[in-house]
C-alpha cells in the first residue's frame, strides 16, 4: 500500500522525496486525530483522505512547477495549503501564506507547520484584512471556499496585479465561469483533476474588471 500511495504522489504531484512522502502520511494521521476534535473536513470524505484531500491538494504544485510564493484562502483543514507546505519545501526559497479567519483551524494549521517545520505562514484574518500581511504571490489557490465569483473578488487584489489562480472546482463549473464574465474578464485554462472525474483546476491570469459591452 506504501509503494503505491508514493507512486500515486508522483504522479499527481510529479517527483517527491521519499522523506515528503513519508511526512504527507504522517501528516495524515495527525489530521484524523484533530478531526476528531475539530471539524475539518467532511465526514463522508474521511474514508480516504489521502486521494480525496491529500492527492488532490498535491496536484497543484504540478501546474506550476516553477512558483515559489504562494498564498491559500481559507485554509481550514489544510488543503490544499498545507500540502503545499509540504510539497514546498523541496523547492529552494519557496513559502505560502495560509489564511485562516477560523480561530480552531488557524490553531491546527499553526500546529502542523511547527511540528512539521514547514515553510509556512498563517494568517489569521479575514481575507479582506490580509492583503497588506500576504506578500505578493505568484500562485493563489483556494478549495471548497467560494462561487468563482466571490472568489475572484476576494482574490482580486493579488491576481489583477499578476498573480495566478488555482481554484479546485466541481462539475457546475462552467455555470460558475459564465457567472463570472459579468463582473470579470481573464484567461482561463481547465486542468482536469486526476483525483475527481467531475472536478476540474480553474486556472486563471490576467484577470481585469470586464468591460461593459
Amino acid at each position: 500500500m506504501s509503494a503505491d500511495a508514493w507512486a500515486d504522489l508522483q504522479k499527481a504531484a510529479g517527483p517527491v522525496s521519499r522523506e515528503t512522502f513519508e511526512r504527507l502520511q504522517a501528516f495524515e494521521q495527525l489530521f484524523l486525530k484533530w478531526n476528531r476534535s475539530i471539524n475539518l473536513a467532511a465526514p463522508s470524505t474521511l474514508d480516504d483522505v489521502w486521494r480525496r484531500h491529500i492527492l488532490d491538494s498535491a496536484q497543484l504544485v504540478r501546474i506550476a512547477p516553477s512558483a515559489t510564493r504562494w498564498v491559500d484562502l481559507g485554509s481550514g483543514g489544510g488543503f490544499p495549503g498545507l500540502v503545499l507546505g509540504f510539497l514546498l519545501g523541496e523547492r529552494p526559497s519557496a513559502s505560502i501564506d495560509l489564511v485562516e479567519s477560523n480561530r480552531k483551524k488557524a490553531s491546527f494549521l499553526q500546529s502542523v507547520i511547527g511540528q512539521f517545520d514547514l515553510p509556512a505562514r498563517v494568517v489569521a484574518k479575514r481575507i479582506d484584512d490580509s492583503y497588506a500581511l500576504v506578500s505578493t504571490p505568484e500562485i493563489v489557490t483556494a478549495r471548497a471556499l467560494a462561487a468563482l465569483p466571490d472568489l475572484l473578488d476576494l482574490a482580486g487584489p493579488w491576481l489583477t496585479k499578476g498573480a495566478q489562480a488555482l481554484f479546485h472546482k466541481g462539475r457546475d463549473y462552467r455555470v460558475e465561469v459564465e457567472e463570472s464574465t459579468h463582473r470579470w474578464a481573464f484567461d482561463l485554462v481547465e486542468h482536469s483533476s486526476m483525483t475527481d472525474p467531475h472536478g476540474v483546476i480553474l486556472e486563471i491570469t490576467e484577470l481585469r474588471p470586464a468591460t461593459s459591452k
